[in-house]
């Protein structure tokens, strides 16, 4: 496994789609997930600071999980197929054991977000999804940081009800 962090939300400059990138701790590693709009919106908005005045799915189930004693343990990337990122949500529980739940890797991101818990990706993952790696191709990784690094939580506001 290797452990990620999250190093930036923001738009595919060819389709406008939503991506999540995640990094490694030396940044050599990159890993782009494009994700959904409303995903997008929720990891935006928990980075943001932003408080809905009602609860939103990520936040209800962090604190749902909580008030039964549990705690998001950590977030694994665990499988890529058809360019499709799968994920599992690991929950303790009161009694110390470990849930291990399917999620989407943006639920999985948005839970991680609000509760603190590691990110980390499979080997294996990093192997299929050709990371881009930093000595390897240097230029193209500094392009692409350079455009992670302009992006703005803010470039989702347009996306949300009134704040």
């Amino acid at each position: 496994m290797i452990e990620m962090r999250l190093g930036g939300l923001g738009f595919d400059p060819k389709n406008m789609s939503p991506i999540v990138l995640l990094r490694d701790g030396e940044e050599r590693n990159f890993l782009p997930i494009w994700i959904g709009m409303f995903e997008a919106a929720a990891i935006a908005m928990e980075l943001q600071e932003f408080k809905p005045p009602r609860p939103m799915t990520h936040d209800l189930l962090t604190k749902m999980i909580g008030l039964l004693g549990g705690s998001v343990n950590r977030i694994v990337i665990n499988d890529i197929v058809d360019n499709t990122f799968y994920a599992v949500v690991e929950i303790t529980t009161k009694g110390g054991n470990t849930l291990k739940v399917d999620a989407r890797p943006s639920d999985a991101i948005a839970m991680a977000v609000r509760t603190g818990a590691h990110i980390f990706v499979s080997e294996s993952v990093m192997a299929k999804a050709k990371m881009v790696n930093a000595e390897k191709d240097e230029e193209e990784s500094k392009k692409f940081k350079d455009f992670i690094d302009t992006i703005n939580p803010d470039d989702f506001s347009k996306y949300f009800d009134d704040r």
